[in-house]
């Protein structure tokens, strides 16, 4: 594992200050990607809620469909640019990147089209965010361009949608709050989905199915995969804390005193953690060095809750091994959504969801965060977390956390984020217990 990725280790302690070069760009923010059925609901999020006087742009490989896109948006949009650029096209991408203060990404699976961009916003100085849940993307981005981001002054911010905001930030805010407490440091902590609506992105199975066929392949993928700190700065300076397991079923009462019945590993755990402990590090261990996170999911509160939990985990596990095996892979494939899908418009709205950290100090103080917000997770509360993360960095960045290269949620943009999030209407509360 790469080392010596600490934000601020190549930029004499991080700046808030915004790269030069960055000052005198053709639109503050550049939806790439804005043809796509995420891209749209960005697009539309910023036509609605984007503060007057913010310079907006679309951009993709179709002019022609981008022009429609924006038609669709309302007068006020009538006069964004359209920026024509393509994933193959390197010279297209510098220029997308030159163009933009902060450059938006939905294109994904990103292990196959997500690299080019980063180096080119890495390259120009240029802030970044998308919605990625890849581990293995996200771990090269930080082995090829960490360095280059800090070095230009780039906020490089992976994982601004469903994966991974709520679990970074009800981590980072539980933090913050346990510290002004003065209760020591956290130890024990875990994330409870305890509701959840909505449907099941095509592009995250995409993605799924993608590693899936890395790690079958590639040995070295396969290790960075399993490893819990596999997007840590330098894996040999973790805390030596035992196994930590991503797929096991956990009872309530050893999380928080009445939290009832058994809990399921959550499937996006995998994915969440490692962002969560990738913050950690970046921010010098600060959460303590007997800090154990996981996830999981509420299925039930009585003692029989142990049958459906058991019922997702075998699940899970089956749905991977299913992807990994040719015949079966194609069976699921008539099943599962296409890369593209969406939900439609009611079910967007009728989506929620709300996630809970439990957390032990050092102190033996006992806290809970939660995370809450109404619309389909996947589509509608990701597109205004990714809309509102990209406006905390265009506009709120001397008030975010001093650092650049690649970074997290919690890391990058910090509690700009989680303000701008409240005042679109989302929860977001920290209580000792």
């Amino acid at each position: 594992m790469s080392n010596d990725n600490d934000p601020r280790s190549k930029s004499g302690g991080g700046t808030t200050e915004e790269p030069e070069s960055a000052k005198s760009r053709d639109v503050d923010l550049v939806v790439y990607g804005a043809t796509g059925f995420v891209g749209r609901l960005v697009a539309g999020h910023l036509a609605e809620h984007a503060p007057e006087g913010v310079r907006l742009g679309l951009a993709g490989r179709n002019r022609g469909r981008l022009e429609e896109i924006r038609d669709g948006l309302g007068a006020g949009a009538a006069d964004w640019p359209i920026l024509v650029a393509d994933a193959a096209d390197d010279a297209s991408l510098d220029a997308l990147a030159r163009s933009a203060r902060v450059v938006i990404s939905t294109v994904g699976p990103y292990a196959r089209y997500g690299l080019p961009l980063v180096r080119a916003c890495a390259e120009a100085g240029t802030d970044y965010v998308d919605l990625t849940g890849e581990v293995l993307f996200h771990r090269e981005s930080i082995d090829r361009y960490h360095e280059t981001a800090v070095r230009t002054g780039a906020r490089i911010v992976h994982s601004c949608g469903f994966d991974s905001v709520p679990s970074d930030l009800g981590v980072y805010r539980l933090h913050r709050r346990v510290a002004e407490d003065g209760a020591g440091e956290l130890t024990d902590t875990t994330l409870v989905v305890s509701d959840l609506r909505g449907g099941i992105s095509g592009g995250t199975v995409d993605s799924l199915r993608m590693q899936i066929d890395a790690m079958k392949k590639d040995k070295q993928a396969r290790r960075t995969g399993l490893s819990p700190y596999s997007l840590s700065p330098d894996s040999a300076t973790e805390p030596d804390l035992g196994r930590q397991s991503d797929a096991a079923i956990v009872r309530g009462a050893d999380i928080a005193p009445g939290l009832g019945g058994f809990l399921a590993p959550f499937f996006m755990g995998p994915y969440n953690t490692r962002v969560v402990r990738r913050s950690a590090a970046l921010l010098g261990h600060a959460y303590g060095r007997r800090f154990r996170y996981r996830e999981v999911m509420a299925v039930g509160s009585s003692s029989l809750s142990l049958v459906p939990a058991a019922a997702v985990t075998a699940g899970m596990g089956g749905l991977v091994a299913g992807l990994g095996f040719g015949p079966t892979r194609a069976l699921l494939d008539r099943v599962l959504p296409a890369p593209g899908d969406g939900s439609g418009e009611k079910a967007r709205a009728n989506g929620r969801f709300a996630v809970d950290v439990y957390a032990t100090t050092s102190t033996g103080a006992h806290y809970r965060s939660r995370v809450a917000a109404h619309g389909d997770p996947g589509y509608a509360a990701t597109a205004v977390m990714l809309g509102e993360s990209a406006l905390a960095l265009a506009l709120d960045r001397a008030a975010a956390p001093e650092a650049a290269g690649v970074l997290t949620p919690a890391t990058g943009i910090g509690q700009p984020l989680a303000e701008r999030l409240r005042s679109r209407g989302f929860t977001l509360d920290v209580a000792r217990r």
